[in-house]
């Protein structure tokens, strides 16, 4: 039907996109992963092989016996990695007989690890309040509705400096509400991930996440336009309307990796139209 709300919001973006966008930028604070008993940011591969974690400061199993704290029962760790140089080896003179160092063994590094658990899985410690600027943060009633009437909903998480949805565990994480901006963008980014899980095989069983195959790829660029193409429909179903630059500038950014970018974006707005009445639980139709 045309003229419905997902025709009018479509156009919308579409619109934005061709008087060109600013680049999208990330609606919440975050902070590093970092050693809570150090002070120290882990860096390299770190911060990714930390970004599952529902909380940025980080103690050993030793460390948090120092500081008078225990790790609770059944938490996980995490894994940090780093490179230790090798021992300098020695090698004996054939004339002198004296032990002399191998150049070899110099300059030569082998990668260790070692394990830490993160604040919200220590007992114990007062950590203190997150280092990050929080506002004060007011519920939209309306959104707070929207996630609260889907039906065989996601797992829930909160807490880290990530949004994103997991389709293995089928579960969404999302960062502290008062680290948004603003209550908008919060919701802005939860419908987002919202949007891909109805793409699990327990519901819509979209290609894009019931059989992901790589971020970067053709297909994992068309399932982030299908997202975002949601966020926007169920943001306007609840009247929230400032995040639509936004989210125009996040499609466009995916959809130049897309031949015909302006054509995908309207496939995946029907794509997004489907996984928006799953969410609202309407069997067919727009929502007007």
């Amino acid at each position: 039907m045309k003229n419905s709300v997902y025709d009018i919001v479509t156009d919308a973006i579409l619109a934005q996109i061709e008087q060109g966008v600013i680049p999208w930028h990330k609606p919440w604070a975050t902070v590093k992963p970092y050693n809570f008993k150090t002070g120290k940011e882990y860096r390299g591969v770190n911060p990714i092989l930390l970004s599952g974690a529902t909380d940025p400061r980080f103690l050993t199993f030793n460390q948090a016996k120092e500081l008078g704290g225990n790790v609770k029962k059944g938490a996980k760790s995490h894994i940090v990695v780093f490179w230790s140089p090798l021992s300098v080896k020695t090698v004996k003179d054939e004339e002198s007989g004296e032990e002399l160092v191998d150049s070899k063994s110099l300059g030569k590094f082998v990668l260790k690890y070692y394990r830490v658990f993160c604040a919200s899985d220590i007992e114990g410690i007062d950590f203190g309040p997150l280092p990050v600027p929080v506002k004060e943060f007011n519920p939209i009633d309306a959104a707070e509705q929207v996630w609260n009437d889907y039906k065989n909903r996601p797992a829930f998480v909160m807490g880290g400096n990530k949004a994103c949805y997991y389709p293995s565990r089928d579960q969404i994480q999302m960062p502290l509400k008062e680290v948004f901006e603003s209550p908008e963008e919060y919701y802005s980014t939860l419908f987002h991930e919202m949007g891909h899980s109805t793409g699990h095989p327990t519901r819509l069983n979209r290609k894009g996440i019931a059989e992901f195959n790589g971020f970067g790829t053709h297909t994992y660029s068309y399932e982030e336009l299908v997202a975002e193409m949601t966020a926007a429909f169920l943001c306007t179903h609840v009247g929230i309307e400032n995040t639509i630059q936004n989210s125009a500038s996040y499609i466009k950014g995916w959809a130049s990796k897309l031949k015909e970018d302006t054509k995908m974006i309207v496939l995946a707005a029907s794509q997004a139209q489907k996984a928006s009445d799953l969410i609202l639980g309407v069997n067919k139709g727009g929502v007007e």
